[in-house]
């Protein structure tokens, strides 16, 4: 019997041993000064100021992003930022006045021509009321009408308009009706 015991007496305490040294092989020490705790700035994205070697168009912005350093296209040609408006509804307003709304904030002014006086003197349609989103050519151009044609100063950031030459002399195109007969009303 005390064979017996000493026999798992010796077994327990080498199957001791042999679990601690398995338990001990499993872990790792760091050495504590190699061990860096996130903070809470380290996980905020911060812009960091050097460009990226591969693309000098491109900074690297946080860990993941990646943010292209050119400008938009808007912001190279003003004629083709979005505008999205809402000329305030009164009872008088015309076409220049709606024109001279939307390029409040756009960097643009209208130019003042005798030819382009009459335009501006014209009513307002309802349907002008609520523009956009738009660019700012296409809006200036649907105010005007097809007669009109856009030019385009931007050395004085001016924007003018001059009569359509094929459009302003032929008058109202002729419209046909059912039977194929051409009348000189315009449908709306």
């Amino acid at each position: 019997m005390r064979l017996l015991a000493s026999f798992l007496c010796q077994t327990a305490t080498i199957s001791g041993l042999a679990g601690a040294l398995l338990l001990t092989g499993c872990t790792t020490t760091v050495p504590s000064e190699s061990v860096q705790m996130p903070t809470k700035a380290a996980r905020s994205p911060a812009p960091v100021s050097a460009p990226d070697e591969r693309n000098a168009t491109a900074a690297r912005y946080g860990r993941y992003t990646l943010i292209e350093l050119v400008p938009e296209p808007a912001q190279r040609d003003l004629m083709q930022q979005v505008v999205e408006v809402t000329i305030p509804q009164q009872l008088d307003t015309h076409v220049g006045d709606a024109m001279r709304h939307v390029l409040r904030r756009s960097g643009y002014r209208l130019c003042e021509t005798e030819e382009a006086t009459s335009l501006y003197a014209l009513p307002l349609p309802a349907a002008h009321l609520r523009l956009g989103p738009l660019t700012l050519r296409d809006a200036l151009l649907v105010l005007a009408g097809p007669v009109w044609e856009l030019a385009v100063e931007d050395a004085a950031r001016q924007v003018c308009f001059v009569r359509n030459g094929a459009l302003a002399s032929n008058g109202p195109a002729p419209v046909s009706n059912a039977e194929g007969e051409q009348s000189q009303e315009v449908q709306p």
